[in-house]
């Protein structure tokens, strides 16, 4: 089955579209992948990962068409940055 695999840090993003068998966890996707070669920074132990956006083990089992997720932590405080006004009002 077909699923991607995305990760994303400041300036560079990367999504894979890769054949895994129908069995394949989460984990298998991401070793299946490569990405941890291209990051090696990327530690699963301890990032948090996700399909569509919802956060999943990573024993987690996939379905055709996924999209798994790798997470980095926030590294901004958000009580100290300024909101954006997304109208463009200030």
């Amino acid at each position: 089955m077909q699923i991607g695999v995305a990760y994303s840090e400041p300036g560079n993003q990367i999504w894979l579209n890769i054949e895994v068998p129908d069995e394949s966890t989460v984990k298998d996707a991401i070793e299946r992948s490569g990405i941890l070669k291209q990051f090696p920074h990327i530690d699963l132990a301890a990032q948090k990962v996700g399909v569509f956006g919802r956060l999943v083990k990573l024993d987690a089992a996939l379905k055709a068409g996924d999209r798994v997720e790798i997470y980095r932590g926030i590294i901004a405080d958000p009580e100290t940055v300024p909101r954006r006004d997304l109208d463009g009002d200030e």
